[in-house]
């Protein structure tokens, strides 16, 4: 899967309703809108979309959307 059909997937997953420029240096903390249901949102699509299970935890060690993305073992 490319990083530009992940980040598709993240935007759509998370809902924000602002729009947002995502690139894969982006910092999950300094999305305005980044919260625990767009976490919710992001681990619900790890499921559906690749078949993997992450937790909250894992998602505290991630930064960015790049290391997400490796996470998706992409």
């Amino acid at each position: 899967m490319s990083q530009e059909k992940f980040i598709d997937d993240f935007l759509s997953a998370t809902d924000f309703q602002n729009p947002v420029e995502i690139s894969m240096d982006t910092a999950l903390a300094d999305l305005p809108e980044w919260d625990s249901l767009a976490a919710l949102g992001v681990i619900v699509m790890f499921d559906m979309e690749y078949g993997k299970t992450i937790t909250g935890d894992d998602l505290k060690a991630i930064a960015t959307v790049g290391e997400l993305y490796a996470l998706a073992g992409q």
